[in-house]
């Protein structure tokens, strides 16, 4: 097993709104009292646990894939790669608004090329999600040649993507290349010949929990 990645703990996505509640929390105790300012502080309370961005140990399998988000596999499927055009194995995790939503690569790779698509923001736990709502798509390539394509998905709350890398950029197993925020699905295009390990229902998190293994040595 790899050493956890380095990690800030509270992701600095959240950074922003830990603020507002922080200074509606002061504001509303000194106006009112500390029982007015109550909400504000189950508000923080919730703020803090979306984005936590807690520490993972990472498989040092180099054939392993492993999950980009926290939450549930939602399809282990055969199916078409529409931004590679090709025939692959399709895994898809879905993230409610309890999971971490802090985004790793799946495989050691290089970024080929990133797509973006404005969508809609259709519940990321149905299937017509992957086609119909706001996603990223990354186009890795691993250091054996496998194609592996990650696309974040927003949801029906998420309304936002983040993504932190271009064409070009090296990722390691596990680490952190973006967040969705509130709520949301990435599903994963691997090639063909892939091995499925997860199955649907099951619980995954990022960096940790192996989806799949590529054919060969990844």
């Amino acid at each position: 097993m790899r050493p956890p990645y380095p990690h800030p703990i509270f992701a600095r996505e959240g950074w922003p709104f830990l603020a507002i509640a922080a200074a509606l929390i002061a504001l509303v105790w000194m106006i009112a009292g500390w029982w007015w300012s109550l909400p504000f502080w189950l508000a923080a309370l919730f703020v803090l646990q979306f984005f936590r961005d807690p520490p993972r140990t990472v498989p040092d399998d180099p054939r392993a894939v492993v999950s980009p988000a926290d939450g549930r596999i939602v399809a282990v499927e055969k199916a078409r790669d529409p931004w590679l055009e090709r025939d692959a194995l399709k895994i898809s995790v879905f993230m409610n608004v309890f999971n971490v939503h802090s985004n790793r690569a799946p495989v050691d790779g290089t970024v080929r090329q990133v797509w973006y698509h404005a969508g809609r923001f259709f519940n990321a736990a149905i299937d017509k999600a992957s086609l119909e709502n706001e996603r990223n798509a990354l186009w890795l390539r691993t250091p054996g040649g496998a194609d592996v394509t990650c696309v974040q998905i927003a949801g029906l709350i998420a309304r936002r993507i983040l993504c932190y890398v271009g064409a070009g950029a090296e990722l390691t197993r596990g680490e952190r290349f973006g967040f969705i925020r509130f709520g949301s699905r990435v599903d994963l295009y691997l090639p063909g010949d892939a091995q499925p390990v997860a199955a649907i229902g099951d619980k995954v998190y990022a960096a940790q929990s192996i989806l799949a293994r590529l054919a060969g040595h990844g």
